[in-house]
């Protein structure tokens, strides 16, 4: 089966093929740098990231850009209450971002322009707008002139005249930037310097550009006049990437993108997100309380991405189960390597691996090439931990299984490989000495002077020796042919 993706553009799931064979170039509507970052930004760079992660997997070389918007009427309202600069906030959110995308196990996009670095490619696109006549200069701002893109609306599905009927109550004919544009639909393109405001030199005065063009310009700047993925939540479909599509195919007369991908929207116990409603929460605020970072991501992942996810105490505590299941069946090669004799590792993606079990990889690739199904993806792997899981619990308390060990190892190697997919790693940190304190030699010699103290009928001293050991993750286990031990 090749992948399908749902569309928003053509309303419908289509076969991917890309503008170049065996390359995807892939674009993602980035944050806006004026504070943490919250659930929602987690799907959506969770999602895009797995999205990337699957391409590179299935064997495409995938070249992923995202932006940073740096110059925003939020960033400069957040640097006039703190007696900032517009900067300075910039680059402490960008940092804020990278921790918190690190410990979601956010892969690093290819490249990640920014707004005020791309000045140059914004004042070419609109001077090339207004000489095709789709933009016009008024007193330091251009605006594009929307009904002259005959295709506007597209994306979206909206019409201008039931826009227009719906606005007309709305419209504050006072408002001097209504009274500049020549339709109440134009939006800007430029904005002219403001008091106290930062502002670049251009043909049409200093000032700013507007939010849309700034995408169209890194878009092209970056990956060229046609993409195969343009990327981001639902809430950007209008206007953002309407007018992303105005602005853009306007002055090239070629798709921006052939394929517009959207992650649906997160509430929390069913209400919209908003610092209002006391339900605002950030990433770190949520991982700092606790949640593990991994079950965040599986909670995000057993979700069909383009739908809402609605985030409750009781949704995040059975991803927190799930991570438990999947975490024992991804540490049972660390656990039981040794006592099964077999190596480690998990082959390499895009390389055919003679250690992976060929049908839960198609199985998984079936699944997930239904419009990057994550959840029936998910579904073959939990299969193979629970499997492993079942398998670990029969070594510690018979002290041998029945099940080949190079088959135990295939299905080991195939459940990392596949939930490495995913993003979905565990460490083994329980078992280094610099967690526990206690290499298998010394663990071995606690469990000989717990045996002689036993003999000794010292079964205080034998006790404490057994809890010392618990209390370390160590779990001890006797029976008539002696006393086994695994970390837990």
């Amino acid at each position: 089966m090749t992948l399908t993706v749902y569309n928003t553009l053509t309303r419908r799931q289509e076969p991917f093929k890309t503008v170049e064979p065996g390359k995807v170039k892939m674009y993602y509507c980035g944050v806006t740098v004026y504070d943490y970052c919250h659930l929602g930004h987690a799907r959506a760079c969770i999602v895009w990231d797995v999205v990337r992660r699957y391409l590179q997997f299935i064997g495409y070389e995938v070249r992923y850009v995202q932006n940073f918007t740096d110059v925003d009427d939020k960033i400069l309202n957040r640097a006039r209450q703190e007696h900032s600069s517009m900067e300075s906030v910039a680059e402490r959110f960008i940092k804020a971002y990278f921790e918190d995308m690190s410990r979601l196990g956010i892969k690093e996009a290819d490249e990640y322009p920014r707004a005020t670095h791309t000045m140059n490619g914004i004042q070419r696109l609109i001077h090339e707008l207004e000489n095709k006549g789709f933009a016009y200069p008024a007193d330091g701002d251009v605006y594009y002139a929307v009904r002259q893109f005959a295709e506007y609306g597209k994306l979206s599905g909206r019409k201008l005249e039931d826009m227009q009927a719906g606005a007309s109550d709305r419209v504050n004919i006072e408002d001097p930037e209504y009274q500049k544009k020549k339709d109440p639909f134009d939006f800007a393109l430029w904005k002219a310097a403001r008091p106290g405001e930062p502002a670049w030199e251009s043909p049409w005065g200093a000032g700013r550009p507007g939010w849309h063009i700034e995408c169209s310009a890194m878009v092209r700047d970056r990956l060229g006049e046609t993409i195969d993925i343009h990327a981001g939540g639902a809430d950007l479909i209008f206007p953002h990437h309407e007018n992303e599509i105005a602005q853009s195919e306007a002055v090239t007369g070629k798709p921006l993108a052939n394929y517009w991908l959207h992650n649906g929207m997160v509430k929390v116990d069913g209400e919209k997100m908003s610092k209002s409603l006391g339900n605002f929460t950030t990433i770190r605020d949520l991982l700092d309380r606790g949640v593990d970072p991994m079950a965040l991501r599986l909670f995000v992942l057993m979700a069909q991405y383009r739908k809402p996810l609605d985030f409750t105490d009781d949704a995040i505590a059975a991803a927190t189960n799930g991570w438990h299941t999947l975490k024992e069946g991804l540490l049972f090669g660390h656990q039981y390597a040794k006592q099964l004799n077999w190596g480690v590792g998990s082959g390499e993606w895009g390389v055919e691996n003679t250690s992976l079990l060929p049908e839960f990889v198609e199985r998984f690739k079936e699944a997930v090439n239904d419009d990057f199904n994550f959840p029936g993806g998910l579904a073959v792997i939990f299969e193979l931990a629970k499997e492993l899981r079942r398998e670990g619990n029969i070594i510690v308390h018979e002290g041998k299984t029945d099940t080949p060990a190079d088959e135990l190892q295939k299905q080991w190697q195939t459940l990392v490989t596949l939930a490495e997919v995913l993003g979905l790693t565990a460490e083994f940190e329980n078992a280094t000495p610099a967690n526990d304190g206690l290499s298998d030699a010394e663990i071995e010699d606690l469990i000989q002077q717990r045996q002689a103290a036993r003999k000794a009928r010292n079964f205080a001293e034998g006790d404490r020796i057994r809890n010392e050991l618990q209390a370390k993750g160590i779990t001890l286990i006797d029976s008539p042919e002696g006393t086994r031990w695994h970390r837990s």
